[in-house]
This record gives structure tokens, C-alpha cells and sequence, in this order.
């Protein structure tokens, strides 16, 4: 095998809560993530020359270790002491700096990859111990399907899955800084906490009206007040016909979770049609490894 193509999946938080401020900085997170049939393609081929080349879709993407798929194949080749070049080709589809781990969803694409590509056969646990090394979302993304993630997000539980549906996803103009976001999170007595292990048993029920009815996001105190046009396009999105609709991670991404697909097309074609706030639409669906493949495209 001298090349392998693989893609690499869009995510949301379907619930997001934080729990508190750890020591070292960071935040302790209990979030429900959901993979999404939105994906990125990357395409990965053995080279006699030795290095990363790194090529992408995206004219103002990084081609280096700034780059977490350049950071992941390196880090993987270093693991494995491989002394091969390597050609990587990254056809972008995943908004960027959305809230949608599409540069994490890379890198685990990446792992991935380079194991089938290698036969090196690590198992997943292998790749997500590399994967946390590059992000914390990263070894999630390796997982995919529904799950629950704890810690800064590197402990990991496989959920029943979130039932059919379709997704629809807008993206603002304005971009956000996970950073400040978290930083300017406040934490006391006083905050309303998601309702984690209610989305939890709704799931196991297979119960979509009550799982979207305790859908929530407690960043959304902090993103919105910076940026009041994601509750806008929530509201927007409500009045389209959404069962219920959320930012996902820090934002900006929203998304609306519908239960019709027709209802769900004419709200693409709304907001897809001079909607003053949107740059980036999609309309998707829930994607689970084990379970059938995605039919309806992004």
C-alpha cells in the first residue's frame, strides 16, 4: 500500500458543561460530542523523499507544524520510527475555527491514516494517547459516534446513539477565541448547569424530543454576550422549525437539530438565501462508525 485516503468527521456538543477550574489552567469538562456526516478528505502517500509535504484546498492554511495534521503525521512517524517522506493532501469541507473540531478531527484522521497505511497496529487507545499530545479533543475524534467526554476531555465513554435526524449547521462571520471564552467564564453557586445525565437517559431511550429539550451549552453565557448574533441565529433557527438549537464548543457554529427532512431542507434553503448572518451552511446528519453510513452527503 503505497497511499490511503480517509476521512475525517465534524463534531458538535449536543451538552456542554464545566465544572470547574483545575490548577494547571485548564477546565474540567463533562460534554455529550457527536460526529457529524461533515467531513474533511485527506489523502496520504509514501514519498522517496524524506519530510512532510503538506498541501491543502485552503490557500491561508499553515503547511507546517502549525498544522495539526503536519503535527500528528510527525509525531507519528517519530513514535514509530519511520524515516519515509510523506505527501498530504487536505480537501477542507469543516468550517475552520468553528466550534466543529475540524483541525482536531485532521489529526485523527491523520493517526488513523498512517496506521492503516504503516499496518503498524497500534489500537485506538495506541493513537489516543499520541492524539492528546496534539489536543484534547483529539482522541475523541479518533473514538467518533456519541460519547461522553470528562477531564479536559481525554476521558471517554461511548453513548447510546444520538437517533436519525438532521442537522443543520450556521456559521457567522465573526470568529472566537476558545481562549478568552474560557477565561472569562465565571463559576459559582449560582450557575445553572446542563442537565448532563438527563441527555444521557434520553439517549438510552432513544427519546430525541427530550434529549433536544435539555440540550445546552454553558458557554453560551460567555459567547453570546461577546457575540449576540449566535442567539439570534438560535432564535432564527427555532422559528425555522428546529426542535431545538445550540452553539457548539465556544462558537460561533450553530446548529439546529430537526426531526423532518423536508423541514429541515427548507430551513437550509432559508438560511442559505442572503440570511444577513450566515457565511457557511450545511445541512447533515448524526454519524456513527458502527451503524450505516452516512446518506445524506454534506
Amino acid at each position: 500500500m503505497k497511499s490511503i485516503s480517509v476521512k475525517a468527521y465534524a463534531k458538535i456538543n449536543i451538552g456542554l458543561d464545566v465544572l470547574r477550574r483545575r490548577s494547571d489552567g485548564y477546565h474540567d469538562v463533562c460534554m455529550i460530542m457527536q460526529s457529524l456526516c461533515l467531513h474533511d478528505n485527506l489523502t496520504i502517500k509514501i514519498t522517496e523523499n524524506e519530510g512532510i509535504s503538506l498541501k491543502s484546498n485552503l490557500a491561508y492554511l499553515p503547511n507546517d507544524r502549525r498544522n495539526l495534521v503536519y503535527k500528528a503525521a510527525a509525531l507519528f512517524m517519530e513514535a514509530n520510527s519511520i524515516k519515509c517522506g510523506l505527501e498530504i493532501n487536505l480537501d477542507k469541507k469543516i468550517p475552520v475555527a468553528a466550534g466543529l473540531a475540524g483541525g482536531s478531527s485532521d489529526a485523527a484522521a491523520s493517526l488513523k491514516g498512517l496506521n492503516q497505511l504503516f499496518q503498524t497496529g497500534m489500537s485506538d487507545a495506541d493513537l489516543m494517547r499520541l492524539g492528546v499530545k496534539i489536543g484534547a479533543d483529539v482522541p475523541y475524534c479518533i473514538l467518533l459516534g456519541t460519547a461522553l467526554s470528562e477531564g479536559i476531555g481525554e476521558r471517554l465513554t461511548p453513548l447510546h446513539p444520538l437517533p436519525d435526524c438532521h442537522i443543520l449547521l450556521v456559521k457567522p462571520d465573526i470568529s472566537v477565541s476558545t481562549r478568552q471564552v474560557y477565561e472569562s467564564l465565571r463559576l459559582d453557586a449560582f450557575t445553572i448547569h446542563p442537565d448532563i445525565e438527563g441527555m444521557k437517559k434520553a439517549l438510552v431511550c432513544a427519546d430525541l424530543d427530550s434529549l433536544t429539550a435539555k440540550m445546552a451549552n454553558l458557554l453560551e453565557s460567555v459567547t453570546i454576550r461577546m457575540h449576540p448574533v449566535i442567539d439570534e441565529i438560535k432564535k432564527d433557527m427555532i422559528q425555522a422549525g428546529a426542535m431545538n438549537s445550540l452553539m457548539s464548543g465556544s462558537g460561533p457554529t450553530v446548529f439546529g437539530i430537526f426531526r423532518n427532512k423536508s423541514q429541515a431542507e427548507e430551513a437550509y434553503t432559508y438560511f442559505t438565501d442572503n440570511y444577513k448572518h450566515a457565511v457557511q451552511v450545511f445541512l447533515t446528519r448524526p454519524y456513527h462508525p458502527l451503524l450505516s453510513p452516512c446518506s445524506l452527503e454534506s
